[in-house]
Parts: structure tokens; C-alpha cells; sequence
């Protein structure tokens, strides 16, 4: 299976019941996204920009009555790309959903099939609990929450459906059989919440013979106005089945299209992965489809195709540049033309202000994040190396400043920039914790992690530029980074003052290890990996800080905490081990970390196991309330894609003379190998014998 459909890509059925610690499967049609809920047919999160449903439940299940999670059954849930799939078993009922993004619409459809399990007939009841907050706001989503706002609703006209209107748009809820009963519900007052937004009610009556089984459809669409939304409804209503296969259909053409060399689909592609190691292949397609399934082709940008950073619930029209740079490695390959146009905008903006950019109107979005330089640095040299195109280092552009340089030219400002923030230890301060990881409260100002990759930032300025200035400022910089180095394998952060504090966070280790691993003794390496190994690897996911340092009682997000971590810092420290001479180590972790892709494409970030039980073998996703705060899925997955690439297929892509392979493969697949790796208009194949042209 080099090529994955969606059904290969199938998550383990994950059993939860009401309240779990469980963070419910997301949906997306390259138009926007949708959240299921707890209860076996709802929906959440419904926004198609710019229509914005805010984080509203609507369509929960009452069966005669009775409200379907109330019954306390537990519901079994299975995601892949195209659907999520729900099951639960309440009274002698087998309910089961099918929810899908509609292809190409603004719309959610949930196919609920009821069975029998009784010998008699009944006849039984199905109600729909309706809530809508639809919106289109004319400011830009520039809060982690899309907007939301008071509906009215009425009974639409010879149809099983509610009409909920809002500002500037209109949603329609509805079944696709008649109903006994609708009823438009009073108006939420007030502050929108999702349990006050009532749109209505509808309820359908089904005779069920023994064993026997019915289906019903439901439909919500979005759209500017009532006919429009009307009509989408009609559209789907008339085949929830067939909506239901051109999703399949779809995704799976998608898949085929991103690891096939001139498809007509992405502007690149990825190679395809043939190996006999299932961890691998698990991780190598879970960390695509992680950047894949943020992919937005919505009329509603400016931008064009963009992709967003994490979904389904929060952040929706964000593209944050700290991770897209995590996963730089997908968009060069994958996507490159966009990538380019994406670079080109942000050139545009100052980076200095801003951690990324909303689409819908292209401007900044949130504070200044310490990463930017760097990320912008390393962004146009994958793109420059991968895609060939060294022209974009000479296209001129204008910064937020109004200075039209060279993008060579800025590269070079950015690699530097760190020289305008020094602090008391000669290292760029970085400020305080919004600027860098927010829930750490002692990772502030002169950190090892960023100043080791503005070591690497000026090599690679140097070697994008051909200024070999910069590897002097580069070597220079390298040796105040080691003076804040604590033996035994971690660093200090200094502060305005002039005092220094250790930190123990896997950023240090991950960011020194790849921006000066050369820079660092043998005894630093060993003592780094002896650290990690220690106090931050787990057996399935990692700490992103040692529950040793003093710090863990700070704060409960596991993206940067001790009971978890973000998505790509297991990839990055997988790297880091390479790095440092360990790749064994990271060969043996492989297998932990693809059970943890059992749950659908890795989340904004996972419990440890201590933090809360594991799913199946993987570390869970952690969910989407406080004070975890953790989205469903997270665009940083390509890290892994990079990981696999570049670390154990050894595949090295300098900006200036041929592409080279090391592969590291004794441990992981000796027979392993990539086809189809499109680099510089020509294609290779990397395996255990290096890297050759094909054809």
C-alpha cells in the first residue's frame, strides 16, 4: 500500500462515553470544517468561511423522547479522511452515522441508519435537536473562536427543514423524509452559547419490522441567503447516499493525485513510501494527510489555496508561520505554488508583530511569535532547494518597512535580526512567554532554542546568498549559545538581569540539536540524548518539559507541558536524535509513535500516559475544553513527513549542486525505499543504495 485510500487510513474504533476525556473527529472538504460531537449524530464547529456557525451543537438525538446520551451507552467512533463513522447501541437500537463535508459545498450531511434488534416490529420516533448561531461577519477571524451570532428561525416551505437566519447568512437543518413534527425555536438572547442557540426541532417516525432497518439523512447547509442555502439543501437532501460516496470518491482521488508526479490536483507532489515496516508508512501518510486535510481552495481568500494551522474548532482561517514551517518540507514538495504566494504575502507584512495571517482578509493575525526569523529563513530555503526555483531570491519585494529588496536580501536581515535584541549573555532576548511557548512561564527572554537556530539561520543565509561573512557571525554566536549549557544535557535561559535559570523543555534539545549539532562536544551529545531519553521520551509520545523542573506546576496544556506535547516535537526530537548520533534510538521509538496515529491525523497535541490512559496503545489525543485547549487536528504533522525524508532516508537537498542520500535504514526497513521524489524537475528514487535519477 504505497498509495493509501481512505480506507487504509482509518483510525482504531475509539470507544468514549458522555465526558471522557475525548476529542471528537473533525471533517473537511478544502472549503472549510466541521466537528461531531459526543452524541452519535450531532455537529459542532459547522464553518464554511465566510460563513461562521461559531463552536454551536446542533442535531442531537432523541429516540421516543429521550435525549440519545442520556442513556450513558458508550459510542464508538472511527475517522478517516473522507468520514467520520458513529455507533452506539440504546434500547434495542443499533444507531449508526455516516458525517461528511459535502464535496464542494457548504454543508454537512449525517447519514443515520436505525436497526431493530428485536424479533417484533416497533415503530419508534427520531428527534432532531436544532441550534444555529450562522454568521458572516465582515471583520476578520482573528480570535481562536469563529464568530457566532443571535439566529431567528422559522419552518421552511414544503420541506423538512428550519430556517435559522443570522447577519448576512443563512443556515438550513433538515431531514431528507417527511417529518411528523417541526418546530422553529425561539431566538437565543444575548450572548450566543452552544446551548442557548435554538433553531427547533424536528421529529420523524419510523416503523422498524423485526431485524429490520431504516435510514435517515440530515442535512445543514450555509449559504449568503435563503435561496441559496435552500437550494444546497434540496441538493443533497435528494442523495445523502450518493453525497456520501463522492466524498470516498474524492479523498480518495486526492490521495492518489498527492503522490503522483504531474497530477493535476497539487502543484507538486510527495514520493510514494513502498516498505514492509507498518510504522513507518503509518507515520509517513498520517503526517501528509496532517497537512493535506488543511487545505483551503475557498472563494473567500485572498490568497488563494492556503492552508490552515490547526481545526476543526479553533483558529479557523489562520495560517500561523511557526507551523507551516514545521511542515516545510510537505509544502515544498507537495504544494509548491502556493507556498511561494504565501511567502511573497508574509514578505509583505511585518513578521515582527505577528505569528501569521488571516486569510479572508490577509492580514496579521495575534502577537509576535520568536520564531518568525528563523521560520521565514528556513521557509524560502526549502522552498529555493526542493523546488529549484532560485529566481525567488531575486525577485524583489517590498517589506512592511517599504524597503523593496532582493528576498535574498531579506533572508539576510532575518538571519541578523537576532543582533538588535541582544541581552545581558550576548543572545537575543525573546521576551516573555506569549512570545515563545505561553503556558511555560520560566522559558522567557535570551532561550538556547532560537539563538542555536539563528546559528543555523545565518548558514543558511550564507549559503542561500553566497555571504560567507555570515559563517563567521554564525561559529561566533554558536559559542555563546554552548556557555549557557548545563551539564547533564539541558540549558539555561537567561534573563534581563543578568541571572540564568535552567529549563528542561525538548525545544531546547530538538532546536540546538538541529541548528549547531556540529557546535556541540561528544560529551554535550551523549549527555542531551542520556536527558531526553531520561526525562522527556515516553514509550508512545514524550514530555515537552521534565516533570523534574520546577516549572510543571504551572500550567495544565500538554502541547508544552509535562503531561504531553505539540504534534511535531516528537518528530523533531526523533530528528534531534539523528542529529546527534542516535538514530538508532529514534528507530526503536518509531513504532510507539505511529500507534499514537491510531486516532486520525495527530492533534494539536497528546497526553503522556500518566496524564490520562492510552487509546489502544497511543498516546490520546487530548481534548478541546479547559484548560487543555487542544485542537482535534494539527497542520505540524508534515514534520513527520520530513522526519522520514530527510533523517531516515538520509535525503539531503543543498541549494546549490546535486541532491545526495544517506539513508539510515538498517534499523527501520533495509529494502525501504521512496519513488517518485520530485526534486528540481527531475525524479528520483532514494533506497538503501542512495539516491538515483528515474527514467
Amino acid at each position: 500500500m504505497s498509495i493509501p485510500t481512505c480506507a487504509d487510513l482509518a483510525s482504531d474504533p475509539l470507544v468514549h462515553a458522555y465526558d471522557d476525556a475525548f476529542n471528537p473527529p473533525g471533517l473537511t472538504n478544502f472549503l472549510g470544517a466541521a466537528q461531531v460531537d459526543h452524541d452519535v449524530l450531532a455537529v459542532r464547529s459547522v464553518n464554511f468561511p465566510p460563513f461562521s456557525h461559531g463552536d454551536t451543537v446542533t442535531g442531537q438525538l432523541f429516540v421516543d423522547g429521550r435525549l440519545v446520551r442520556s442513556s450513558g451507552a458508550p459510542v464508538t467512533v472511527v475517522w478517516r479522511p473522507d468520514r467520520v463513522e458513529r455507533s452506539t447501541t440504546v434500547d434495542g437500537l443499533a444507531l449508526h452515522t455516516v458525517s461528511v463535508a459535502a464535496p464542494g459545498e457548504t454543508a454537512v450531511v449525517v447519514e443515520l441508519r436505525v436497526r431493530n434488534l428485536g424479533p417484533a416490529q416497533r415503530r419508534i420516533s427520531l428527534g432532531l435537536a436544532l441550534a444555529s448561531s450562522v454568521t458572516r461577519s465582515g471583520e476578520p477571524w482573528r480570535l481562536p473562536s469563529p464568530p457566532s451570532a443571535t439566529n431567528t428561525s422559522a419552518v421552511a416551505a414544503n420541506r423538512p427543514a428550519v430556517v435559522a437566519s443570522g447577519p448576512g447568512a443563512v443556515a438550513v437543518q433538515g431531514v431528507n423524509q417527511p417529518a411528523r413534527r417541526i418546530t422553529a425555536g425561539a431566538a437565543a438572547n444575548g450572548e450566543v452559547t452552544p446551548g442557548r442557540a435554538v433553531a427547533g426541532r424536528i421529529e420523524v417516525e419510523l416503523t422498524l419490522p423485526g431485524g429490520g432497518e431504516e435510514r435517515v439523512g440530515y442535512v445543514h447547509a450555509l449559504g449568503s441567503d435563503e435561496s441559496t442555502a435552500l437550494a444546497t439543501f434540496d441538493r443533497l437532501a435528494a442523495d445523502v447516499p450518493g453525497t456520501v460516496a463522492a466524498a470516498t470518491t474524492g479523498w480518495d482521488a486526492e490521495l492518489r493525485a498527492a503522490f503522483t508526479p504531474g497530477n493535476s490536483r497539487w502543484s507538486g507532489n510527495l514520493p510514494e513510501l513502498h516498505t514492509e515496516n507498518d510504522a513507518l508508512r503509518r507515520l509517513y501518510h498520517l503526517g501528509a494527510v496532517g497537512v493535506m486535510w488543511f487545505r483551503r481552495d475557498s472563494a473567500a481568500s485572498v490568497l488563494g489555496r492556503v492552508y490552515d494551522t490547526i481545526m476543526p474548532r479553533y483558529w479557523q482561517t489562520t495560517t500561523f508561520i511557526w507551523d507551516y514551517t514545521l511542515s516545510s518540507v510537505v509544502h515544498a514538495l507537495l504544494d509548491p505554488a502556493p507556498m511561494r504566494r504565501q511567502l511573497t504575502h508574509w514578505i509583505g507584512l511585518d513578521i515582527h508583530t505577528h505569528f501569521g495571517t488571516e486569510w479572508q482578509q490577509g492580514g496579521p493575525a495575534g502577537y509576535w511569535y520568536a520564531v518568525n526569523d528563523y521560520a521565514m529563513t528556513r521557509l524560502v530555503r526549502d522552498y529555493v532547494r526542493f523546488s529549484g526555483h532560485t529566481d525567488f531570491l531575486d525577485q524583489r519585494l517590498a517589506a512592511a518597512s517599504g524597503d523593496r529588496k532582493r528576498v535574498g536580501e531579506h533572508v539576510v536581515d532575518w538571519a541578523r535580526a537576532w543582533r538588535g535584541r541582544r541581552g545581558p549573555h550576548g543572545l537575543a532576548d525573546y521576551g516573555g512567554i506569549d512570545n515563545l511557548l505561553e503556558c511555560v512561564s520560566t522559558y522567557t527572554h535570551e532561550v538556547a532554542s532560537f539563538n542555536a537556530t539563528n546559528v543555523w539561520a545565518l548558514r543558511a543565509a550564507a549559503e542561500l546568498t553566497g555571504d560567507a561573512a555570515l559563517r563567521g557571525e554564525a561559529a561566533e554566536l554558536a559559542e555563546r549559545v554552548n556557555a549557557m549549557y548545563v551539564p547533564g544535557g539541558y540549558w539555561l535561559a537567561g534573563q534581563p538581569d543578568g541571572s540564568a535559570h535552567p529549563v528542561k523543555h525538548c525545544l531546547d534539545f530538538a532546536n540546538v540539536a538541529f541548528g549547531m549539532a556540529e557546535d556541540l562536544t561528544a560529551e554535550q551529545r551523549c549527555e542531551m540524548v542520556e536527558f531526553f531519553v531520561r526525562e522527556l521520551q515516553t514509550d508512545s509520545w514524550m514530555r515537552a518539559l521534565s516533570p523534574w523542573d520546577p516549572d510543571a506546576s504551572f500550567s495544565l496544556r500538554p502541547d508544552h507541558q509535562w503531561n504531553g506535547a505539540y504534534t511535531a516535537w516528537p518528530a523533531d526530537a526523533a530528528r534531534a536524535l539523528y542529529d546527534l548520533g542516535r538514530g538508532d534510538l529514534a528507530a526503536q521509538w518509531l513504532p510507539g509513535l505511529a500507534r499514537s496515529a491510531n486516532q486520525g491525523p495527530f492533534a494539536q497535541a497528546h497526553f503522556t500516559t500518566e496524564a490520562a490512559p492510552d487509546v489502544n496503545g497511543g498516546s490520546r489525543k487530548a481534548p478541546p475544553h479547559d484548560p487543555y485547549l487542544i485542537d482535534w487536528a494539527c497542520a505540524s504533522s508534515g514534520a513527520f513527513v520530513g522526519l522520514v525524508l530527510e533523517k531516515v532516508f538520509g535525503v539531503d537537498v543543498p541549494v546549490a549542486g546535486p541532491p545526495t542520500a544517506r539513508p539510515a535504514l538498517l534499523d527501520v526497513d533495509p529494502s525501504a525505499r521512496l519513488t517518485g521524489l520530485s526534486l528540481r524537475g527531475q525524479t528520483y528514487t532514494a533506497g538503501a543504495d542512495g539516491l538515483n535519477r528515474e527514467g
